[in-house]
């Protein structure tokens, strides 16, 4: 077999090795049922079984209150722009967003089709390289529900705590720092996320939302684009993503299997410290887009002094096996994405190798 080199790869991103070996495996043959796991009809007992075990995995890992539904839909995040505020936002007609970044402005951008929006926080000026303090923040306590997001791939920041909202129901935007750690989902009236950078495969979204809140839904909103559709089928109103949902569910119990989210949490800081450590002894070398108390533990963003290094280093650096650091091409730099499923010892050869490139142009 080809030796595996070290993905840094925003998404779709790294899975596990472990995953991706059962995957190998019943993607010939599931035991038991004699045909692949894509080949499987999603209306058979045997899928039934997957999507139950899938949503029991989640509703342990994040301990998922029972009156919050949980959903596998397709669109990713971006549909998700557009059924939030189309689902949630009357009858008030207006939301609060908190602006940190490309996504949260896409997300703000689809709102206003549909009525007020109150930017509560931007940090556009900064050239998003921070998340807002809780008391930077100014809500409408009338506002239908307040959106935000809580981690920012392209810019590398991401919030280390969950904004006070008061009674108005908070929606986030997880897609890249889902089961990083525990949360208390309590706090939030719905949650979605491309299941893309830290839940399976693309081409599944995962959505998390309070049941009472369904009752928003209008009747005369397209089928598809209705929650309730989709809670009272079960994912499965429309042919769902069966193998997106089969990985998530190797997933979800891979997480369970070693150690829960404490113990992905006290990796990812670990991880996450190792780079910044590197950045910060550099004497300016290397330099974080983010600024200390809003450094993404996910996404580590960062520049060199000059574009042609950072050019050469990219292409030095695929060159021994670390692909993917490429920054986004609306900002350009560099960016390492260490989700759960980046192992220790890829962080470990990459800071060996920036330093070693450090030394050798500096």
């Amino acid at each position: 077999m080809e030796k595996r080199i070290f993905n840094f790869s925003a998404g779709p991103a790294i899975l596990p090795e472990p995953v991706l070996k059962k995957a190998q495996e019943d993607l010939f043959c599931l035991p038991g049922v004699g045909m692949s796991i894509l080949e499987i009809s999603h209306r058979s007992k045997t899928f039934e079984a997957i999507l139950a075990s899938a949503k029991n995995g989640l509703r342990q890992l994040l301990d998922i209150p029972e009156n919050y539904d949980i959903l596998f839909l397709q669109g990713g995040a971006s549909l998700q722009f557009s059924m939030v505020p189309m689902n949630l936002m009357p009858p008030a007609n207006k939301a609060d967003y908190i602006v940190t970044g490309v996504w949260a402005k896409k997300a703000v951008k689809e709102a206003k089709r549909v009525g007020t929006v109150n930017v509560a926080y931007t940090a556009e000026a900064s050239n998003f390289n921070h998340v807002p303090k809780q008391s930077e923040i100014t809500l409408d306590p009338e506002a239908a529900y307040v959106h935000y997001t809580s981690n920012n791939t392209i810019y590398g920041t991401q919030f280390d705590y969950i904004p006070e909202v008061g009674n108005v129901p908070l929606i986030c935007d997880m897609s890249s720092d889902i089961l990083y750690r525990k949360i208390d989902v309590s706090k939030f009236g719905m949650i979605y996320a491309g299941a893309q950078k830290n839940i399976g495969p693309s081409g599944v979204t995962l959505v998390i939302i309070r049941k009472d809140l369904l009752e928003r839904s209008a009747d005369t909103l397209p089928t598809m684009l209705n929650y309730k559709t989709h809670t009272e089928n079960d994912s499965m109103f429309n042919t769902p993503n069966t193998f997106g949902i089969y990985i998530i569910d190797l997933v979800a119990k891979y997480l369970l299997e070693n150690g829960g989210l404490d113990a992905m949490y006290a990796t990812n800081q670990k991880k996450a410290a190792l780079l910044y450590n590197c950045f910060d002894a550099s004497n300016g070398f290397y330099k974080a887009h983010a600024v200390p108390g809003s450094r993404s533990l996910m996404n580590v963003t960062f520049n060199l002094p000059t574009p042609e290094l950072e050019k050469q280093l990219i292409a030095d650096a695929t060159a021994a096996g670390f692909d993917g650091l490429k920054g986004h091409r609306s900002v350009g730099g560099l960016r390492a994405s260490i989700y759960n499923a980046f192992p220790l010892k890829g962080v470990e050869a990459l800071v060996d190798f920036l330093n070693d490139y450090k030394k050798k142009n500096s």
